[in-house]
């Protein structure tokens, strides 16, 4: 399984709506994936039009242990979430008390690697908080989410080096990669930043950039992707695009998380290494708790 988190240093930059309907673009391009709603506030939750509150959620994970089997729900577009609630900010109070707390939402992961292809990790817009921690410690990729708008480029020049002296800091390996969202190809100043950006950032930045659109907004207010609201809309077509380039990722820093405990093998046990780019695995069916 592949684990890609999605992070800003902000909010109002397009990161769970990014999240979303990437997810249900890969799963259009029939990829299992998995959405894990890390932040207090929910969204990725409420953009699905599932319910806060009601049921186990990732904090039941994280703090209580439980399986994450025991709180995935079906969601639209064929996604499976991993619910968030307002209570997942006791965890970070809880893991001032409690050694190697970034590394609790990998070693949970690990135990549903196998039923999915991707898992995506909708982040807080804190950069310094554990629940990013948490996720950059169990990501093979870090997708740094950048509006294109005013600042976005010293934004993005500073978002990145937070991330990477929090790589450093707690010994995660992942590759980095800039999304440019809210993209309005209208106005010159859009186009000229969006050319500094591929300037600036080269290879790192995808060649998809998410336009602004009314119907992503209408499909969050709707609480689907936009593939379930519009398949023929721009905004799906991006998206389709998006997951297009995701898939082929050739993983350099990072490792699929499911090879993460092949080291307590003896060698003749050991998985074979993906080829990057080869043919997918057969696929599995998932049975989902209700």
């Amino acid at each position: 399984m592949r684990v890609l988190s999605l992070v800003n240093q902000k909010g109002g930059c397009g990161k769970t709506t990014a999240a979303i309907n990437l997810g249900a673009a890969l799963v259009d391009q029939g990829e299992r994936c998995l959405l894990v709603d890390l932040d207090p506030q929910a969204h990725a939750t409420l953009g699905l039009g599932c319910e806060v509150d009601r049921g186990c959620s990732i904090n039941d994970v994280l703090v209580d242990g439980i399986s994450p089997r025991g709180a995935l729900v079906e969601a639209p577009g064929g996604l499976v979430l991993l619910p968030s609630s307002a209570e997942l900010a006791e965890f970070e109070d809880l893991s001032e008390h409690r050694l190697h707390s970034e590394h609790v939402l990998r070693d949970a992961l690990v135990e549903v690697a196998g039923d999915f292809d991707y898992a995506l990790l909708d982040c807080p817009a804190r950069a310094d908080s554990v629940l990013t921690a948490n996720a950059l410690a169990a990501s093979s990729v870090s997708l740094l989410v950048v509006e294109a708008g005013a600042f976005a480029l010293q934004g993005a020049v500073r978002a990145l080096r937070l991330f990477d002296r929090i790589g450093e800091r707690q010994g995660s390996r992942f590759d980095l990669r800039i999304l440019g969202t809210m993209f309005d190809r209208r106005t010159r100043f859009a186009r000229e930043l969006l050319v500094a950006l591929h300037a600036r950032f080269a290879d790192s930045m995808f060649d998809t950039v998410i336009r602004s659109s009314v119907r992503l907004r209408e499909a969050a207010a709707h609480g689907v992707p936009v593939s379930v609201l519009d398949r023929r809309s721009r905004a799906c077509s991006d998206f389709q695009a998006l997951a297009g380039e995701v898939r082929s990722i050739r993983l350099v820093a990072g490792r699929e998380l499911e090879r993460e405990r092949d080291f307590d093998l003896p060698p003749a046990a050991r998985r074979p290494t993906a080829v990057p780019g080869g043919p997918p695995e057969p696929s599995r069916s998932l049975e989902i708790p209700r």
